[in-house]
C-alpha cells in the first residue's frame, strides 16, 4: 500500500517538474518585451525583439555652411551599449552602426520617427541589415531597431553656429534604450 500512494506523488512531483520546465524554457525562448511606443514606430507582429540595450553617449554635431546660413548638421552618434546586466556589450556609431562584441554589426536606415520629449532627440524606428562578425552573429537576424527612451542629444542652440564657427563641432550627451527586433522563426 505504501508503494500505491508514493507512486501518485511521484508522479504529480514528476509532471510539476515537467511543467517548469516547459515554462521556462517558454520564457527563455520568448525574449524581452516590446517597448510601449506610439504606432509611427511600432514593429509588426511578425517579428520579435531579440536584445534590449540602454546606450550612453554623445551626438555628434558640426556647424556647417548653407544656402540660408550656418546651421548645425548631424554628423554621428557615438554611445557605448548596456545589456540588461550592466555590462558592455556593443557600440553605436555614425551610419548608423551597431555592433556587438562579438563584431557582427547592422545598419539602420529610417523608417520613422516621433518626438515625444521636447527635450531630447526622437524616438525612432530604423529598418536594418545585419552581417555577422568574426566572433558570433549577435546582430546578423537584426531586421528592425528602436531608439526610445532618449534623454537629451539635441543639436546645440542656432545662434552658436556662425560664418566665424563653420566647422566647428559640439558633442551633445544622449542616452536611449535601444531594441533589437527579428523575424519571428517559429
Amino acid at each position: 500500500m505504501k508503494s500505491s500512494v508514493l507512486r501518485p506523488r511521484l508522479l504529480a512531483a514528476g509532471a510539476t517538474v515537467a511543467l517548469a520546465a516547459s515554462l521556462a524554457t517558454h520564457q527563455a525562448h520568448a525574449g524581452p518585451g516590446a517597448p510601449d511606443v506610439p504606432d509611427t514606430i511600432a514593429v509588426d507582429g511578425e517579428h520579435q525583439p531579440f536584445l534590449v540595450t540602454h546606450a550612453v553617449g554623445v551626438q555628434i554635431y558640426e556647424c556647417r555652411a548653407g544656402v540660408n546660413g550656418p546651421r548645425w548638421g548631424l554628423v554621428a552618434p557615438r554611445a557605448d551599449l548596456y545589456g540588461q546586466n550592466d555590462q558592455l556589450v556593443g557600440t553605436h556609431f555614425g551610419g548608423p552602426r551597431w555592433q556587438a562584441k562579438d563584431g557582427s554589426t547592422v545598419v539602420g536606415k529610417r523608417v520613422d520617427g516621433v518626438t515625444v520629449d521636447q527635450t531630447a532627440i526622437p524616438w525612432l524606428l530604423l529598418s536594418a541589415s545585419g552581417t555577422a562578425g568574426p566572433d558570433g552573429d549577435r546582430l546578423a537576424d537584426t531586421s528592425f531597431i528602436q531608439r526610445v527612451n532618449t534623454v537629451g542629444g539635441l543639436e546645440p542652440p542656432a545662434a552658436e553656429c556662425t560664418t566665424a564657427t563653420v566647422g566647428a563641432t559640439d558633442e551633445v550627451a544622449y542616452s536611449a534604450d535601444y531594441y533589437f527586433w527579428k523575424p519571428i522563426t517559429e
